[in-house]
């Protein structure tokens, strides 16, 4: 699995100001809604249903939000960077500025695992999460993550 099959251009964003975890589920939904097609209500419910379970932000910075719908043929994702950190209750309780959300099928156990443990080895990577936080550009920020995989991937 590569990165640029969950992750669109259209689907990267820098947003300056999020104001709370609950404002950045609905940031998320919608514009999983808008680049992907994807239920913006159902979307914002899951994510969080699942946040619900337990935080998602990683540490480091970074949140991983997921979720799983019905209807949906395959992993999408969503990237974004906050310009100003936000505070997530994350497990090393740093604000987060790196959030990748994704989407699964409700019966993709191993694809959404997968894409999960894609995305948290590529956000593992210090030097290309420092070249994200120093970019605002979102197509230089999509090319960043999907490079930095394939050449992981190499």
């Amino acid at each position: 699995m590569q990165l640029s099959e969950i992750l669109v251009p259209g689907a990267v964003r820098v947003l300056p100001k999020v104001s709370s975890k609950k404002r950045l589920f609905c940031d998320l939904a919608e514009i999983a809604h808008d680049v992907h097609g994807l239920p913006q209500a159902d979307a914002l419910t899951a994510l969080q249903d699942r946040e619900a379970l337990g935080p998602t932000g990683v540490g480091d910075g970074i949140a991983l939000p997921h979720a799983r719908l019905e209807d949906l043929s395959h992993v999408h994702g969503v990237f974004l960077r906050l310009e100003q950190p936000l505070d997530f209750d994350a497990m090393d309780r740093k604000p987060v500025d790196l959030v990748f959300g994704l989407f699964a099928p409700v019966g993709a156990g191993v694809t959404h695992l997968k894409a999960l443990a894609l995305v948290s080895r590529t956000l593992r990577d210090p030097g290309l999460c420092a070249k994200l936080r120093a970019n605002t550009d979102p197509s230089l920020l999509y090319t960043v993550l999907t490079e930095a995989q394939a050449s992981q991937a190499a």
